[in-house]
């Protein structure tokens, strides 16, 4: 007898790409400071528009931490269905039982398996690569400046291939009408955008 042949099963894209609406992502990272100091980041990126919705900063995460950290995220009636993590001992029992009682299921990745939550790895790097590569971070309260700062600019002018060139917060289209195009630095020169702007 031949085996009857099973459907197989969706894959992880297609489950990122068809609930990508109802997903959202948590990870953190590490920053030094110059005096050798190490503060963790923790950010929380809504998938459907590439929204960071949360971030904050401490030198010793803990679950309690954490878990405030996620009622902060999604204070009112907007929870994401689904929550992309790792399987850090940092979401322990404290996390867990906030993001059951609020209604998130969660979704662990498999270990060491960092493509498995490819967006919230993605913007960390482009984190690294287009903000803290470029600085010395002094203090806490210099990176939270500093990450303030980027992520104003990230949710309104940086480009997503994926978003069709738009940016996570929606602009409209400039006509020239609108003006010349001009070059603005933000951040003391750190970041630049350019806009058509009336003479």
């Amino acid at each position: 007898m031949t085996r009857p042949r099973r459907r197989p099963s969706p894959s992880w894209r297609a489950f990122l790409e068809s609930h990508v609406k109802d997903l959202a992502s948590i990870d953190f990272f590490v920053v030094p400071t110059i005096r050798f100091r190490v503060l963790f980041v923790f950010i929380v990126l809504a998938h459907a528009r590439r929204r960071i919705v949360h971030f904050n900063i401490t030198e010793h995460p803990t679950a309690q931490w954490t878990a405030q950290q996620m009622s902060e995220a999604f204070p009112w009636e907007d929870v994401p269905r689904y929550l992309i993590r790792d399987r850090d001992h940092v979401y322990g029992p404290a996390f867990k039982d906030r993001v059951k009682h609020v209604g998130i299921a969660e979704v662990l990745t498999a270990p060491r398996s960092p493509w498995q939550n490819p967006f919230a790895e993605r913007v960390i790097g482009s984190i690294r690569r287009e903000c803290l590569e470029h600085v010395v971070v002094l203090n806490e309260r210099h990176l939270r400046r500093l990450l303030t700062d980027y992520f104003e600019h990230y949710h309104r002018w940086r480009c997503h291939r994926s978003l069709d060139m738009d940016a996570p917060e929606h602009r409209p289209v400039q006509e020239p009408e609108h003006g010349e195009v001009v070059e603005v630095a933000e951040a003391g020169g750190l970041y630049r955008h350019y806009e058509r702007r009336a003479a």
